[in-house]
């Protein structure tokens, strides 16, 4: 995984409620079993017209926001089934962190393993976000990981919670078995003295 300290992007505004795991990645492109491939699935069921062809006016679509890297939803984002191929998509799509004033806990859990920072700020600084990327769809946030901080265009800032852990294996890019690799040597160290403390008793 990339590690992330500090995402300066333009922003996808996607303002719907509860947008669950099978809008995000809908269920016919769960065969795959890695994480290849899976973009051109996310968000399907919007971004494609019943033909195929692209719809225009859905978010993703619309050239303002190719290469943004920071989707902002509507509530409760992730809800529904558990499928770690939601935020696979998303983080294949582009996408480094998602905005919302609220997630769902099994979607931060396997965000937050893929390297995709779930942003939840307060409802007031989420509806003002909506305002300003309504109004200035061109306008850029930056989201700082150390800090905990996201910041608008004013300077003005929103912080958000982050347990240390996750945190600790975003900014060096690490997934849980990564970060459990560079502790090898305290781990042996621990086995050893687990069996001589064994040995003695």
């Amino acid at each position: 995984m990339q590690p992330l300290r500090s995402l300066t992007s333009h922003v996808i505004p996607l303002p719907q409620n509860d947008i669950d795991t099978d809008q995000i990645i809908p269920a016919r492109y769960l065969k795959a079993t890695d994480k290849e491939g899976l973009a051109s699935g996310l968000f399907a069921d919007w971004r494609y017209r019943a033909d195929g062809s692209p719809d225009p006016d859905f978010p993703l679509n619309r050239m303002e926001f190719q290469g943004a890297q920071i989707l902002l939803a509507g509530d409760n984002f992730g809800c529904g089934s558990s499928r770690e191929h939601a935020p696979w998509a998303l983080a294949g799509w582009g996408i480094r962190a998602v905005i919302s004033s609220s997630f769902a806990d099994i979607f931060r859990n396997n965000a937050l393993k893929n390297g995709l920072l779930p942003v939840a700020i307060g409802p007031a600084e989420h509806r003002r976000l909506f305002e300003l990327v309504a109004a200035q769809p061109a306008l850029q946030v930056t989201i700082d990981l150390p800090a905990q901080a996201l910041y608008f265009p004013d300077g003005s800032l929103a912080s958000f919670s982050l347990d240390p852990f996750s945190k600790a294996c975003l900014l060096d890019g690490l997934d849980q078995l990564g970060y459990l690799l560079q502790h090898l040597e305290q781990i042996a160290a621990y086995e050893r003295d687990q069996a001589s403390s064994a040995l003695v008793s």
